[in-house]
This record gives structure tokens, C-alpha cells and sequence, in this order.
């Protein structure tokens, strides 16, 4: 098992590729994980994780809770792209990802927020995931 928070990002990365409406508003290689406002638009940037270990489980598990911030950042039609690309990822999400070696126990897109970008050209928002994942140590 990989640390909790990289298990997620690799988990909704693939799911959201594996998304025809997402991958058809966002390119493959643009859902990945970073913090800064990238030069190839559109895209979905996963950063922020914070991961909250709460412990053993039954059965030699151990869980833990994650957060983890998607920014979708977008130039064409900014602010509108921005929230097209939004809506169908937290669409896409409402059925959980699939993680390796681990379970998910609990999984949500709990805010949606879109900032105004220094440059108005730019469109911003972040998705906030938060999920409790279980893995056998």
C-alpha cells in the first residue's frame, strides 16, 4: 500500500480518465498531480492532501482519513469552462473510485469552490474530496 493520499489521487486520476464527458472536456495527461497553475489548459491538478491516520481496524487494518483538493483550471471561456469541468467530474465521482490494495469506506466531493484568478482570462475552481481508506498492513 502507498501512502493514503497518493492511493487516492491514483485512483480518481483513473477514474475520471476512464469518464467520457471529463475526457472529453479535459486531455488524459492533464489530470495529474500539482500545485500551481499549470501551462497546458484545461486541467485537473490534485494537491493539498492532508491524511488524518485513525488508526487499527478489524482484521490487521489500519485506516485513515484523507483530503485532497482538485483545482480545475481552464483558459478558454474561463470561469464557465472552469465550472463545466467541475460539474462533471463531481458527477463522474458520485460513483467512488477504485483504489489499489486499499478500500474505501466513505467518499465524497464535499465543497465546490471557484476563485477569481489574478488574470480574469483564467478560470479556477477546486473540488473538495475527502475519504476514509482502509488497507491491510
Amino acid at each position: 500500500m502507498i501512502e493514503p493520499s497518493l492511493a487516492l489521487q491514483a485512483g480518481i486520476r483513473a477514474h475520471l480518465n476512464a469518464d467520457a464527458t471529463v475526457s472529453a472536456l479535459v486531455p488524459a495527461d492533464h489530470i495529474r498531480a500539482g500545485s500551481s497553475r499549470p501551462e497546458q489548459l484545461p486541467c485537473v491538478n490534485m494537491a493539498g492532501a492532508q491524511t488524518v491516520f485513525l488508526g487499527g481496524a478489524a482484521g490487521g487494518q489500519y485506516a485513515a482519513r484523507v483530503f485532497l483538493d482538485l483545482h480545475i483550471w481552464a483558459i478558454e471561456a474561463g470561469a464557465d469552462t472552469a465550472r463545466s469541468i467541475a460539474f462533471a467530474a463531481k458527477k463522474s465521482l458520485l460513483t467512488w473510485p477504485a483504489l489499489a490494495d486499499s478500500e474505501l469506506d466513505k467518499f465524497a466531493v464535499t465543497h465546490a469552490l471557484f476563485p477569481r484568478d489574478p488574470d480574469p482570462q483564467y478560470g479556477h475552481g477546486i473540488l473538495k474530496v475527502e475519504a476514509v481508506i482502509r488497507w491491510v498492513l
